[in-house]
């Protein structure tokens, strides 16, 4: 767990009770914010002001990560995105990249290593018939398109909007959760397939736009607007996410070609060493997590779901850093 400075103990004290509310979060996230503090200290000794490529702390940062990710995407259904597009980000700009090219970097490389991840975690779900075929197949279809066209429209918006979105997006995710009484779920849910249409296409559209694979969006309308179990929301999530992380990498790809001052090797805005070094941990570790998933009461996984969810939201928004705690 990532610890405050002495000079800001005291503060933190006072701030006991917001710091056991996001406690979970820290845990999950603390080795890769660990490793990649190491790296800004590690930057900040240097003077330059020219882009960097990437040093070995940092693909272990990645690295990290990545099992962190890939635990989280097969644990709650999620890409992950909301550790992932964070903590490239601060690499990014560490490495004296442009904010606004870092965070589009960070979107267009993270749906890359979602489509892995998702794909590792669906195995172990589809396995455990937690996977509704029919409703994947519909929502993830229409949420591709919807994906493209969010992630096309992103390159074209300055990158501290999108920061902001980001962290307002999932923070608001986290809050509906939170607040919304769960729905009492008496019978398998009715296939409709005019309301999966209806949820795929803007849940897409939104995805793309922020950069993530959609299971942070997508499992609450599941649970809320579609009455899906905990555990079948994760499960069929995972399957919408390759299909939605396919159409906004084509975005990020496409609309980022022709960008400079992206680092090579780089396809648009997938960077790919980032990208490989993410997959290569997260892959395997999605499987562990999606075991895990079947062991936990449904209860348990949203109350973690909610807790990562706060605590990444408000982290990109900069509300840590207003409270001056280092965490």
């Amino acid at each position: 767990m990532l610890q405050p400075d002495n000079t800001q103990a005291d503060e933190c004290v006072s701030n006991e009770n917001l710091l056991l509310e996001y406690s979970y979060g820290k845990i999950w996230c603390a080795p890769a914010m660990i490793v990649v503090d190491l790296v800004r200290k590690k930057y900040e000794k240097s003077c330059e002001k020219e882009v960097r490529t990437m040093c070995p702390y940092s693909i272990l940062a990645l690295l990290v990560t990545g099992c962190v990710v890939g635990f989280a995407s097969g644990l709650l259904g999620v890409g992950g995105s909301f550790i992932m597009v964070p903590v490239q980000y601060w690499i990014y700009t560490g490495m004296g990249i442009d904010a606004d090219i870092a965070i589009k970097m960070a979107f267009g490389t993270n749906m890359f290593v979602v489509l892995p991840t998702a794909l590792s975690g669906f195995y172990v779900h589809r396995k455990r018939g937690a996977v509704w075929w029919k409703a994947a197949l519909f929502l993830g279809s229409c949420g591709l398109v919807g994906a493209a066209a969010g992630s096309t429209i992103a390159s074209h918006i300055p990158g501290n909007i999108l920061k902001i979105t980001f962290g307002s997006v999932i923070l608001a995710g986290g809050i509906r959760m939170l607040t919304a009484r769960p729905p009492r779920i008496d019978a398998e849910p009715q296939e409709n397939r005019l309301v999966w249409i209806l949820c795929g296409l803007p849940l897409g559209l939104i995805t793309g736009f922020v950069g993530i694979g959609g299971g942070v969006v997508m499992i609450p309308a599941m649970t809320l607007l579609m009455k899906f179990n905990m555990h079948r929301a994760v499960g069929t999530s995972t399957a919408v996410m390759m299909l939605t992380s396919i159409g906004g990498l084509i975005g990020y790809i496409i609309n980022g070609w022709t960008v400079e001052g992206i680092p090579s090797p780089h396809l648009g805005y997938l960077y790919i060493w980032s990208g490989l070094a993410l997959a290569v941990t997260s892959v395997f570790m999605a499987q562990v997590g999606a075991r895990a998933a079947h062991l936990l009461p449904a209860i348990k996984l949203k109350r973690i779901f909610i807790v990562i969810l706060f605590y990444m939201g408000l982290k990109m928004l900069g509300f840590f850093e207003w409270l001056n705690l280092t965490i």
